[in-house]
């Protein structure tokens, strides 16, 4: 077995084991309602509907997936149990976007440098851990990397990335609490011109006291960081904690009117039943889930890849 062979199935291994609660919940539940029966009858696509509902896939994609189940048992009358995960598998998949990341490095094109990122998300979600460790992963593919500390209005928001900074080598521009997070975004573009930088990450406040400060704000630093690098910032990360489940799904809609919001990062899915989140994120909103964080480990924050994903969703069932 090769190293890339290796690491491929540790991140598989790495899935499968982060997505356990979700998987158990899921199929575990399916498995039960489907005791006895020999086809998927009206009380099955019941079955499955709750089921697809308490794992948090939510209403309108749920529907779109009972729909096209209905419209397969319709057109083979003694469709079975047994080819329900089939359907399931193929119907998931078809309604989730695919991850263009996965054709480049990371999303990073090999052109553009700096390329600039920047990132939002609500307090608890795991922002400064995913920057972090999105730091150790660019930086272990080789990247020079800088961090700007613009998310200056959140108590230990500046000393937390600075620890990650030295936890993975990266240096972080900063200005102290209550600094203007335009003027960090400044100073940090900057700095990455002067050090030829690959990749720059900005934290930013995830929640002032309205949507308009919020707005305005967010609005400032992408101003002040295109003045500096042509179309900066390239990138606006959103990170949603999977674990809040539908919660997740309508802090995404509620950023989404606040300002573009071009990639997800769904944290915290190995400790949730409720990862059904993802599909109901990635069929709805008009946005790419471009990372999942399955793990504590700074490599557990992985570029989803929608078939490993369900994969890992239907990871050792052997029919319903």
């Amino acid at each position: 077995m090769g190293i890339f062979d290796f690491f491929g199935k540790k991140k598989t291994e790495t899935l499968n084991q982060g997505l356990e609660k979700t998987r158990e919940g899921f199929l575990g539940k399916l498995k039960r309602s489907l005791l006895g029966k020999s086809q998927v009858d009206d009380e099955v696509l019941d079955a499955l509907e709750e089921t697809l509902l308490s794992s948090d896939v939510g209403v309108a994609t749920t529907t779109k997936i009972i729909a096209a189940i209905e419209k397969r048992v319709s057109q083979n009358k003694y469709l079975g149990s047994e080819e329900l995960q089939l359907i399931l598998k193929e119907e998931i998949g078809r309604l989730m976007r695919d991850n263009e990341a996965l054709k480049i490095n990371m999303g990073i094109p090999e052109h553009r440098k700096p390329h600039v990122i920047m990132v939002v998300g609500v307090n608890g979600v795991g922002k400064t851990t995913s920057i972090g460790k999105l730091a150790w992963q660019f930086k272990q593919q080789g990247k020079s990397v800088l961090l700007g500390a613009a998310d200056t209005f959140r108590a230990a928001a500046v000393d937390q990335l600075k620890i990650w900074g030295q936890r993975t080598g990266v240096e972080v521009i900063d200005k102290g609490m209550n600094a203007d997070p335009a003027s960090v975004a400044f100073d940090t573009l900057n700095a990455a011109l002067a050090r030829n930088s690959d990749v720059v990450i900005i934290d930013t406040a995830g929640r002032l006291h309205n949507k308009k400060n919020l707005m305005n704000e967010l609005a400032k630093v992408k101003a002040v960081m295109s003045k500096v690098v042509e179309n900066a910032p390239h990138e606006v990360l959103l990170v949603l904690d999977g674990s809040t489940g539908q919660n997740a799904f309508f802090q995404a809609k509620e950023f989404s009117e606040v300002t573009q919001i071009t990639a997800l990062a769904i944290t915290k899915l190995d400790g949730t039943a409720k990862g059904g989140v993802v599909i109901g994120i990635s069929d709805q909103m008009n946005i790419p889930v471009r990372f999942i964080g399955v793990g504590e480990g700074m490599e557990d924050l992985q570029l989803f890849d929608k078939v490993a994903f369900v994969d890992a969703l239907f990871h050792e069932t052997n029919g319903l």
